[in-house]
């Protein structure tokens, strides 16, 4: 993502907090042989309704996107169309000019339509996929993390910014999982949490779950710095579980009202 170019829409900056995160980074990764006009839209839809891709934040160039995405740029084309039709996108012309991340997505409205529309078996299993890799994450991170590594998350958790905390407490998981020291593995969390976490963030607005997504990472950070893997499996593994059994009674609810 291009960090000089000034954002001006909807006069909201975007990324330029600084280094973007490997969260932000995840939404380019490369698509593989898949590299679909429907997946490359889904990909940056995800990382809008989930907070990643902030209101007026520039994205990069179709060039740019086609590349590092390995799709052909017509793909990127018909995906910002796509993304334009739905109101998620405004693309400018000129020289400060590009395409746009709206002030108007409603993440939530957004997120619900999408639970809505997938299966249970669909949901079930984009769960099951994201708890294996993240517990095989966890497991490398509790035998190879040195503990000034897992201080400095614990830092960062303790002062924690109301302002933008799930997409912090978002950048904070996937720098847990590449304490992993693994690349692949990394990059495979990174891919299933710009998948699966705007449909998680539905969760936060019941008062259960948004007083205990600190928490629960704080005991996943506390196993990983004693090196007690099975500990930081147990604790994600029921942080996940508990959410994705609420967004299974929230899709039967959805499912019935649509009926």
């Amino acid at each position: 993502v291009r960090q000089d170019d000034p954002v001006r829409a909807e006069g909201v900056r975007g990324p330029a907090r600084g280094r973007p995160s490997r969260v932000h980074n995840a939404v380019f990764l490369p698509l593989g042989d898949e590299g679909r006009a429907e997946l490359v839209e889904r990909r940056i839809a995800d990382a809008i309704t989930g907070g990643v891709l902030a209101a007026g934040e520039r994205l990069p160039s179709e060039a740019e996107m086609a590349r590092s995405m390995r799709v052909a740029l017509m793909t990127v084309r018909e995906a910002l169309v796509a993304l334009r039709r739905r109101g998620l996108v405004v693309t400018r012309r000129g020289r400060n000019g590009g395409s746009f991340v709206t002030a108007r997505a409603d993440r939530t409205e957004l997120a619900t339509r999408r639970l809505g529309d997938m299966t249970r078996t669909a949901l079930r299993d984009l769960a099951a996929h994201y708890l294996a890799i993240g517990e095989a994450c966890l497991r490398l991170a509790a035998a190879r993390a040195h503990p000034s590594e897992v201080d400095l998350l614990v830092e960062r958790l303790e002062h924690l910014d109301l302002v933008g905390w799930s997409r912090t407490l978002d950048e904070l998981r996937v720098e847990v999982a590449a304490l992993s020291q693994s690349a692949r593995l990394t990059r495979e969390y990174m891919t299933l949490q710009a998948e699966i976490s705007p449909l998680l963030a539905l969760a936060d607005d019941v008062e259960e779950f948004r007083a205990g997504q600190a928490a629960a990472l704080e005991r996943v950070l506390a196993a990983v710095r004693a090196g007690d893997a099975q500990a930081a499996v147990s604790a994600f593994d029921a942080d996940v579980q508990h959410k994705v059994d609420w967004l299974v009674r929230r899709h039967r609810v959805l499912q019935q009202e649509g009926a």
